[in-house]
């Protein structure tokens, strides 16, 4: 039972020895922040198990003035009894003895996410102190460490009338370098995350760190629908209800539980986030291969039975465009990649999140056939642009193209072959690009002029396809060289031909427009156009906006340009 938890429920596998030393093998990276923040989740994960157990419902977490950090939960706190083994408490061998807990017999927490004593024992190895306050059977306990290393034996400090534990730690700036504070918004965001995923928690953050301290909480009562709703907010949904998905299967180890949460909107690309217990898997894994599967092979039987689709099976790219989605695990036993836990590799649930997903996404289509019709037809665009997009992309990768026999016949192209040194300029008609080409350096200055207003991409968000047959746009792609489509942040190897500025023939892309509302509106359109399909060009700072002069003065045989009426 869940309920078996006391001193008999702490088992030891290893030691603490080597965390100080090297603290990235359990924590992640001491210099960049990871491994600081790493602690907090291994506190906070440990109450959060409390709450699925179902003894507490409110976590609080206190960022303090001196820049330690606590955590307080209202659950049945951490045994105190003698553990026959080390006779020492069971408390103190969770934070002092690695691979100390009470979650590898499956009685004391049917699924968990943290591991008292695996986590737990690592953040006191790299805290310059830890003090453990435990509210257990009318007794407060509490004990102090340093360096991982108790101080004083666990004691008895008073009298209470509730149960619960509280962690507070201070990390130990010899171990943590560059990143020594904690990040408010960083701790905010993941907080959010964990009370998304559990429906009725509380979880409130108090900074006290200045003056102007201030408070967060979080309360979803709409769990992971409203988790994908808010991924939704800035965008246009194709349908309002969310599509929730739940399911079981038993194992030899235990059940595994399967909930997930799917809406599909207006944009190109897909967001899917993965946990395990709770925890985030940043780098998806075995359930996010499941779901992958399911989703393609559900949609492409609904479009084949009811004769939406007469060509080729739409790709699993086609069918997740435009998709957020919450998957989470609860499994009684899970393997991960790594000691952070980025990736699940536990293979036996790619078949349980598949057939769950199949069968009640089959079932959600056949009760609700307007919506899975969009889902079907937001797909065939996707497919219909993604094979423009190929056509496009093949524009850049016809022999020759870096030699010129590829290039635009308008592009002015420049002297140089080192993508370092050169820059081009999008220029507004082709008499604006004649009078650039007189002005320029013609060693590392390209020019290449665009006939009036480019197409608005962001009116075509239904219609990709329309983007890619765009003469302007084309134009723009050739000359560039370095693909079209931005990069799927949850693939580690991209199709070939998206964007890459690695490839890009010029450093600098600079778009010179006139002082006008025309102008403005299309240095706009170019925007937009480079966000939408060659975010990283922006994002890496390859691109520039020319500030043109307002007025020409000309006294006698002398000119200047100004930029602003005072100056005139």
């Amino acid at each position: 039972m869940a309920d078996e938890y006391s001193a008999e429920s702490i088992q030891v596998l290893e030691g603490l020895e080597a965390v100080r030393k090297r603290p990235g093998m359990y924590l992640g990276d001491p210099h960049d922040g990871s491994a600081l923040h790493h602690c907090i989740w291994e506190v906070v994960d440990n109450s959060v198990d409390e709450h699925l157990a179902g003894y507490t419902d409110s976590i609080e977490i206190t960022l303090n003035p001196d820049h330690s950090l606590s955590v307080r939960d209202y659950g049945r706190g951490i045994p105190v009894g003698i553990h026959e083994e080390f006779g020492i408490s069971a408390a103190e061998v969770i934070m002092t003895k690695l691979h100390a807990g009470g979650k590898f017999d499956n009685s004391s927490y049917k699924v968990s996410g943290g591991l008292h004593g695996v986590g737990v024992s690592a953040v006191n190895a790299v805290s310059e102190w830890m003090e453990m306050t435990i509210h257990r059977d009318g007794v407060i306990y509490f004990q102090r460490y340093e360096a991982g290393v108790p101080v004083e034996e666990l004691k008895e400090i008073g009298k209470c009338d509730d149960s619960g534990t509280l962690i507070a730690f201070k990390p130990d700036l010899s171990i943590f370098t560059d990143i020594v504070e904690f990040d408010f918004e960083e701790v905010d965001t993941r907080v959010g995350e964990t009370a998304f995923l559990n429906a009725g928690l509380k979880i409130t953050i108090d900074d006290l760190r200045s003056s102007d301290a201030h408070k967060s909480e979080h309360l979803y009562e709409g769990g992971l629908s409203e988790y994908v709703s808010q991924l939704n907010e800035r965008r246009e949904v194709l349908h309002e209800e969310v599509i929730k998905i739940r399911g079981e299967k038993e194992i030899e180890k235990g059940e595994v539980e399967v909930e997930l949460a799917l809406q599909w909107s207006d944009a190109f690309s897909e967001s899917i986030r993965c946990y395990t217990n709770i925890i985030r898997n940043k780098d998806g894994g075995t359930h996010m291969s499941g779901l992958r599967t399911a989703l393609t092979s559900s949609v492409n039987l609904y479009a084949k039975k009811k004769k939406l689709l007469k060509g080729d099976a739409l790709s699993g790219d086609d069918v997740r465009e435009g998709l957020a989605a919450v998957v989470s695990v609860k499994h009684p036993d899970p393997s991960f990649s790594s000691q952070t836990k980025d990736k699940l590799v536990s293979s036996e649930v790619t078949g349980i999140v598949q057939t769950i997903v199949y069968d009640k996404l089959g079932e959600f289509f056949e009760e609700n056939p307007a919506v899975a019709k969009q889902i079907v037809e937001k797909a065939l665009l996707a497919s219909k642009a993604r094979e423009a997009a190929r056509k496009a992309r093949d524009l850049t990768r016809r022999k020759g193209v870096l030699e010129g026999g590829g290039l635009p016949g308008k592009l002015a192209d420049c002297q140089s072959r080192d993508p370092s040194e050169c820059e081009v300029y999008l220029v507004e008609g082709d008499s604006a690009g004649g009078s650039a080409k007189t002005g320029r350096d013609r060693r590392i200055q390209a020019i290449l002029p665009l006939r009036g207003k480019i197409l608005n991409v962001e009116r075509q968000k239904h219609n990709a396809a329309k983007v890619f047959q765009n003469q302007e746009i084309q134009t723009m792609i050739r000359a560039l060289g370095a693909g079209v489509g931005n990069p799927d942040p949850d693939k580690e190897e991209q199709e070939e031909g998206v964007f890459d500025t690695s490839k890009l023939r010029y450093s600098k892309i600079i778009i010179m427009c006139d002082a006008d509302i025309d102008g403005a509106h299309i240095r706009t359109l170019m925007l937009t156009f480079l966000w939408r399909f060659m975010k990283p060009a922006i994002e890496e700072g390859h691109v520039f906006i020319a500030q043109p002069p307002l007025y020409q003065l000309t006294k006698g045989r002398v000119s200047k340009y100004v930029f602003s009426d005072e100056e005139r």
